[in-house]
């Protein structure tokens, strides 16, 4: 039965150790402190939303045309991919990876000027200023740079466009007073020119801040905060989107990005046409010197010659040649252009240069070979923008471009030497009229030579003049590979910070640091304040939990008394109760130590054993603590001489019943002080006096308690413990120290104290979380409130046996 009511009280502990009410008080009882947690936490987030700039998203759409369609369905590029000699990739995502380049964007940065930020200087925050500056500051992008870190200039712009300038790039300093501006400041980091805007006019002191970085990092941050990606998968519209502290700022770097894109790829398409334009203007001009030089030669042949008109004869014999002096004149050209592609194909200086192809040659084949080489070499150029020379697309690309010089160079030469051929035999046809006109004058013959070759000349002239105008057209209309679809726009709403979350994070913050701050103080306490605390150090049944005495400086007396029924004497009936439920019926003895002094062993063993003669039991205190005899101030006796160490030091010769004295609080309670101190006491308690003196008082009394010394200072307690059936350690609260309890449980393991317990004293009620305890949680269970007291003074359920 009894093994019954264990079992239940300990699973009756184990749901209190889950009271989560009482920890739930733990933390409310420090309400003031979450109160002041969190307003200086929501403070601090509203100082942090009202000084911080607010992050905008400015984006825009784009549509990006694909330019690789017509060069896709070259079969000659077909081919090459057959081989392996060249990777064709998706057009769009080449233009998305161009858009987001460093060398792009650091473009971007340098044109804007973003590299140089101002600030108005405020009480406690700078105000950012963007194109609102009283004063430009500039710098070139080669020595920005140059600078290992960014460079800070305090301006003090004064009226009349004085100027007072700190400059601080790292640990130097410059320091500049100027009475007139623009003006300049030559560093060893480089240039700073000051030109105040116009149309601001300086009537009061302005304190400028100007951080000047390199162009580079800058490009590497606002990479960062750029986003490009498609509407979709099937469209080639792309968003591309920023996050900056200033709407303006951010529209501009996008509309500028879509700007500079354009232009670097129109500058790639118009490459081909740009070489060309330079080949026939270079050609015109050797063409018209040439063509200058046969008109003068007509001019002074036929004044020194005299000649006004052309024989009949000699002009039929002429007029049956023209035909074949026509294809030598065209096929001279030919082979001349011809030569001069090679020659330019051949130069190590244009190893990746593109291949003047619109010069006027006939060949369709070298034509169009050529058309297809320029392409893969603008494809080099593009790629190399944004990737390296390594990367394994610009290396495949580069063998195949290997591969088709080669094919050109040797289509050039097959072209060459197909009209060496053609020039051989119309040579030869042409010789056989020839002949026809042998007997012509010398002069005659010269004539219509000299005027064949102004023939020619003029005929390659027109051709070239013609070209010109045809690759003028073709630079003229070239297109913009980017377009807006929508206009780069700011949110109307910021990203960061954003309001209601920062404030939700405050909240939590303030609930969380006061719950830690608490939490900390709860684990630094090396002191027990409570059960809770002993509950969480040992496993030992707790018998009771004692109330500060109401006046402390009489803690050691009695404070339980017949027909009474305040706080203390409700505490000791139930310290009685589960004491006598954790003891057989043959069990008398019951010890009382504790750690140290001043822990109030005493003052339980008296009043428990008060309680116990109050229920008409005979009782006996023994005064063990022969150390420091403390029963004669609790009782206070009258004879205080005597005591049980006499009994001890000489037990023939001392009758035990004639020390004890008769209590004046109740008849049956009765006290055995500790008597005079002897030189010996451990020697005392370790004879077998001891076991005889308590024999004889069992003959007389129902129950026995010894007050014993503290177990934590010297030895007597083991050794009177061989005495006892129940032991009562004794903690005070904000006294004992948890530490303290790690010597209890050794000893409890080691079962060197018979049925240890444990009791809280000197709990005080005037803190908070003890009234709240005793009055509506845990303790309240044992005055009213729960089953433990349900059942009387003497019949609750109150074993705390953990065992």
């Amino acid at each position: 039965m009894k093994e019954d009511l264990y079992d239940d009280l300990y699973l009756e502990e184990k749901e209190e150790k889950t009271d989560f009410k009482a920890v739930l008080f733990k933390y409310t009882i420090h309400w003031p402190w979450f109160v002041a947690c969190i307003l200086l936490c929501l403070a601090g987030a509203w100082l942090y939303l009202r000084y911080t700039a607010p992050v905008y998203n400015i984006s825009a759409s784009v549509i990006i045309k694909d330019n690789d369609k017509n060069s896709k369905s070259n079969t000659g590029i077909v081919d090459l991919e057959d081989l392996g000699f060249y990777s064709s990739i998706n057009n769009f995502d080449n233009e998305v990876e161009i858009l987001h380049s460093r060398t792009l964007i650091r473009k971007v940065i340098e044109e804007l000027d973003l590299y140089i930020n101002y600030a108005a200087e405020g009480s406690f925050h700078n105000i950012e200023l963007y194109k609102s500056s009283p004063i430009k500051v500039w710098i070139t992008p080669e020595e920005a740079q140059k600078l290992s870190m960014p460079a800070y200039l305090n301006l003090s712009i004064q009226p009349g466009n004085k100027l007072n300038v700190k400059v601080s790039i790292g640990e130097q300093e410059y320091i500049k007073q100027f009475d007139k501006l623009p003006a300049l400041l030559t560093t060893p980091s480089g240039t700073f020119s000051f030109t105040p805007k116009d149309s601001i006019d300086i009537k009061s002191e302005q304190k400028i801040i100007v951080t000047v970085s390199s162009p580079y990092n800058v490009a590497n941050d606002y990479r960062k905060a750029l986003s490009i990606e498609p509407t979709s998968k099937s469209t080639t519209i792309a968003q591309i989107s920023v996050k900056s502290t200033h709407t303006q700022r951010g529209m501009d770097f996008i509309n500028k990005l879509v700007e500079v894109y354009n232009r670097d790829a129109n500058d790639d398409k118009n490459e081909v046409a740009t070489k060309t334009a330079e080949f026939i203007d270079e050609r015109i001009k050797i063409i018209n010197g040439e063509l200058g030089t046969t008109e003068q030669e007509l001019e002074t042949f036929k004044r020194d010659a005299g000649l006004t008109d052309l024989k009949s004869d000699a002009q039929l014999a002429l007029s049956e040649n023209s035909e074949y002096e026509k294809k030598r004149a065209e096929n001279s050209t030919q082979l001349r252009l011809v030569q001069f592609l090679a020659g330019y194909a051949n130069n190590p200086d244009h190893a990746y240069e593109v291949l003047p192809v619109n010069v006027g040659l006939t060949d369709t084949g070298l034509a169009e070979l050529i058309n297809r080489y320029n392409e893969m070499l603008l494809e080099r150029k593009r790629l190399l923008r944004s990737s390296q020379e390594n990367n394994p697309v610009v290396v495949n690309l580069d063998a195949s471009i290997r591969a088709m010089r080669s094919n050109v160079l040797t289509t050039i030469n097959s072209v060459q030497r197909g009209l060496a051929i053609t020039q051989a035999d119309l040579e030869r046809q042409a010789g056989k009229y020839a002949g026809r006109i042998t007997n012509a004058p010398g002069q005659e013959r010269q004539l219509v030579s000299i005027s064949r070759q102004q023939e020619i000349k003029a005929g390659l002239y027109l051709m070239l003049l013609q070209k010109r105008e045809e690759n003028a057209i073709t630079l003229a209309s070239t297109a913009n590979n980017a377009r807006m679809v929508d206009e780069a726009l700011a949110d109307a709403i910021p990203v960061s910070p954003k309001g209601k979350m920062i404030y939700l994070v405050a909240l939590i913050l303030g609930i969380a640091l006061t719950v830690v701050v608490i939490y900390i103080i709860e684990l630094l306490k090396y002191k027990i304040e409570g059960r809770a605390d002993v509950e969480k150090i040992t496993s030992l049944p707790i018998v009771g939990d004692v109330p500060l005495s109401e006046d402390k400086g009489k803690e050691e007396s009695i404070v339980v008394h017949e027909n009474q029924n305040d706080l203390m004497a409700e505490t000791f009936r139930n310290v009685r109760t589960n004491v006598l439920y954790m003891m057989r019926s043959d069990e008398k003895v019951i010890l009382v130590t504790s750690t140290t002094t001043g822990e109030g062993k005493t003052f339980i063993a008296s009043n428990l054993a008060v309680s116990l003669a109050l229920l008409g039991k005979k009782i006996v205190i023994v005064g063990l603590d022969i150390r420091k005899p403390s029963l004669n101030k609790a009782f206070n006796l009258s004879h205080r001489e005597q005591g049980i160490s006499q009994f001890l030091a000489n037990p023939e010769h001392t009758d035990l019943m004639s020390l004890v004295q008769v209590s004046r609080i109740n008849a049956n309670l009765s006290i055995l002080p500790g008597g005079p101190i002897p030189p010996n006491p451990t020697e005392l308690v370790a004879r077998e006096s001891l076991p005889q003196a308590i024999d004889i008082l069992k003959k007389h009394f129902d129950y026995i308690i010894l007050d014993t010394a503290p177990i934590g200072m010297v030895t007597d307690t083991l050794l009177i413990s061989r005495v006892a059936n129940a032991s009562i350690y004794v903690c005070r609260a904000d006294y004992t120290h948890k530490a303290d309890y790690t010597l209890i449980n050794e000893l409890s393991e080691q079962k060197k104290l018979p049925n240890l317990c444990t009791l809280i004293n000197g709990l005080d009620m005037k803190k908070k979380k003890y009234g709240y305890y005793y009055g509506y949680g845990k303790y309240g269970k044992y005055y009213g409130y729960g089953k433990k007291y349900g059942y009387g003074y003497g019949y609750g359920t109150e074993n705390v046996n953990k065992k």
